[in-house]
């Protein structure tokens, strides 16, 4: 299978600095979003230190037939890096990723960014937000409109340095000729609603790159209130 693929971050236009990470490594097929958290710069350290600790793994073990996701040595290395300063405790970091074996994409989440499948005009998120927000959905207390605007939207239940103990989600997911996957920090997700998202990849005809920056500009314009970071794949026979 063909991947064409186009990364953009973007500080949004509230954010005096950009705390998000992303990651592609194109020989490994490996991409990846983090969205971290701490200020004072510590949650960019996170999300550094997450993704360069999910490709360093990856790279080692590349040759090996069964997947295996590094979070817990991610997890780790952030953990370890909070007791170095004392700016960087309470650090931590959420992660979305994808690595392509194939016609397979093997997806490994913890946190509020997500993965999203864009197939025939339609659009699915393939995780589950680990948030607050997210909770009161399932359990009917507000709507999906409602948690985007909610005063606890960035609350997260799951991240990357939040415990020893950390809990990811893994799938597996089939993918055909003509799908896209997207991977997004939640400042894309807070300024758009699904349909609104399908509709920009919908315009680009395919185009990666002008559905990526075409993602970016549309969350900037609705107000860009966190930093926004879009990973979008396209896939070919």
């Amino acid at each position: 299978m063909k991947i064409s693929y186009q990364a953009v971050t973007d500080v949004g236009r509230k954010r005096k600095g950009n705390e998000d990470s992303l990651f592609v490594n194109a020989e490994q097929n490996l991409f990846v979003v983090a969205d971290g958290m701490g200020g004072h710069a510590a949650g960019e350290v996170a999300s550094r230190l997450a993704v360069d600790a999910i490709n360093e793994f990856v790279c080692l073990t590349g040759d090996d037939e069964e997947i295996t996701w590094p979070y817990g040595l991610a997890n780790r290395k952030v953990l370890e890096a909070t007791k170095e300063k004392s700016e960087y405790e309470g650090m931590a970091t959420t992660v979305a990723a994808v690595l392509v074996d194939g016609d397979v994409a093997n997806l490994g989440h913890v946190g509020d960014s997500r993965i999203y499948l864009l197939r025939d005009a339609k659009i699915t998120q393939l995780t589950t937000d680990h948030s607050w927000v997210n909770e009161q959905i399932v359990g009917g207390m507000i709507s999906p409109d409602q948690a985007r605007s909610h005063p606890l939207r960035n609350v997260v239940t799951r991240a990357l340095g939040g415990k020893n103990d950390l809990q990811v989600d893994m799938k597996v997911h089939k993918i055909e000729p003509g799908d896209m996957l997207l991977l997004c920090s939640d400042g894309l997700t807070t300024m758009m609603a699904d349909d609104d998202i399908a509709g920009v990849v919908a315009e680009a005809k395919g185009d990666v790159e002008k559905a990526a920056r075409g993602l970016v500009a549309s969350a900037n314009a609705r107000g860009g209130e966190d930093n926004i970071t879009v990973v979008m794949l396209r896939f070919e026979e």
